[in-house]
């Protein structure tokens, strides 16, 4: 495996995966993969959303059994989080090397197709701040309540085990062990591997056939309950782990949304402009009215069912209702080709957006066909370098300053076909890769694939009209 240079941010290294023999990406706040098809973007897409989605069950750090024995003997330890710290990579590649293991089921594929596939990541030294004070408290009525405690800028955790409403029971040290390193990973590492939410580009159909995939769901379990030699629920199973996770969890988000709708997220609460951007975007608002998921339209304000609604509106369902109901401050968006069904004014729009939910905390990641939101993106990190003429350029476009970008906060990479040196090999070897993009300061993101096809258009078209080169 190639060497990755490390910072706070998260390292992927990927091998065999898909069309891709070998390949190195970055999460950064706004991370972008583009590039033509089949080469390999929503593999590795997926392949990262599906360790975000498994990693706290994948992951064990240092807690030995005798440090639970001595808990449960002066019913009080301390954890020694820098050591721990220092261990992250053998933690951290426990956990990729099991998830190898599993990284068929995150595709719903056969095993031997992801037998050679590998998914690595690392963190830098300096991705945890243990500035921050954590307490959090585990109640448990038959073994007593586990209380975790750490102060600001320290690196000890104290574990108190509090027994004096009990019955006097031992709890097991197995299930003190897990507690215990559920929270120690909870404290280093949550904030670093986010919660992570998916939409796939398989969302608009999602959006269109929820309510027939219910009733086929419940069809087929009454019909397979009259057979005494199936479990219907075994059987359901097998059918539904047919799809990629992603997929699968985007089913399961929009079979949901009747209760999503019931909670508000951190925008709705603290930036309620962000998501009135949104609104303008797909020209209206999602609405749930007697258990069915209506768009009302801003103008005039008609109800329409989603089998009515443009391809536009049912393709950013799930982006909308994760926004308004579901969105943390440190979550990771993932959004599979945005501009699907897109005007490109409203790809713009989908841009700014981006920069705005950026700026207020929630980092987002896409892959893209859309020459017209990396330019848009372009348009925001220059606007973001003052100048003199700046503010009226942005009075006359209508630009907001919460939609500037800082170019530091991108991260940008090509699919593509080029001359790697792989390990063991003394001669480059031409392979499906991705390629980081330049990003200039001033001018933005350095794209020259989509350009390459604008200039043999424009060229075509012009010896068409003229007659030759």
């Amino acid at each position: 495996m190639r060497s990755l240079t490390l910072g706070g941010n998260m390292k992927i290294h990927v091998q065999n995966l898909g069309p891709l023999k070998e390949a190195d990406f970055e999460v950064g706040d706004l991370t972008i993969i583009c590039g033509k098809n089949n080469t390999g973007k929503t593999y590795a897409t997926y392949a990262l959303y599906g360790f975000l989605k498994t990693w706290k069950d994948l992951m064990h750090v240092g807690i030995g059994l005798p440090e639970i024995e001595e808990l449960l003997k002066q019913d009080t330890i301390r954890i020694d989080l820098d050591r721990i710290w220092k261990e992250r990579k053998k933690s951290i590649d426990g956990a990729c090397k099991r998830y190898n293991g599993i990284l068929h089921r995150v595709f719903a594929s056969e095993e031997k197709k992801f037998k050679e596939s590998e998914f690595h990541l690392q963190i830098g030294s300096d991705a945890w701040d243990p500035s921050e004070s954590f307490s959090k408290t585990l109640a448990n009525k038959s073994y007593g309540n586990l209380k975790f405690q750490k102060e600001p800028n320290s690196s000890v955790l104290d574990v108190f085990l509090l027994r004096e409403e009990t019955n006097g029971k031992q709890p097991p040290l197995v299930v003190l062990k897990e507690l215990i390193e559920r929270q120690v990973e909870e404290l280093l590492f949550a904030k670093i591997l986010p919660d992570v939410f998916v939409a796939s580009a398989e969302r608009t159909g999602v959006a269109i056939f929820r309510k027939d995939l219910d009733f086929a769901r419940n069809r087929m379990l009454d019909q397979l309950g009259e057979k005494q030699d199936i479990d219907p629920f075994e059987f359901l199973n097998r059918v539904y782990t047919s799809y990629a996770l992603p997929v699968r969890d985007n089913v399961d988000f929009d079979r949901n949304l009747e209760d999503l709708f019931k909670q508000d997220s951190y925008l709705e609460k603290d930036h309620p402009d962000i998501l009135k951007k949104f609104s303008d975007i797909i020209g209206g608002t999602y609405k749930v009215v007697k258990g069915s998921i209506y768009f009302s339209l801003k103008q005039g304000g008609k109800r329409l069912l989603m089998n009515e609604s443009s391809s536009a509106v049912r393709s950013l369902l799930d982006v909308g209702f994760y926004l308004r109901h579901c969105a943390e401050k440190g979550d990771l968006l993932i959004i599979d080709e945005p501009e699907l069904n897109l005007h490109p004014e409203n790809q713009c729009r989908l841009a700014r957006l981006f920069a705005c939910l950026v700026n207020v905390g929630l980092k987002v990641f896409i892959t893209t066909h859309s020459d017209y939101i990396v330019k848009e993106l372009n348009t925001l990190v220059m606007l973001s370098n003052k100048q003199r003429h700046t503010g009226e350029i942005m009075a006359e476009y209508g630009y907001q300053a919460n939609e500037l970008l800082d170019a530091d906060r991108l991260r940008v990479f090509i699919a593509d076909r080029k001359p790697i040196l792989l390990e063991g090999k003394t001669r480059k070897t031409r392979i499906d890769t991705f390629v980081p993009a330049e990003i200039d300061h001033e001018l933005g993101i350095k794209l020259s694939s989509f350009d390459e096809v604008i200039n043999r258009m424009n060229k075509l078209q012009d010896e068409i009209i003229w007659g030759g080169s």
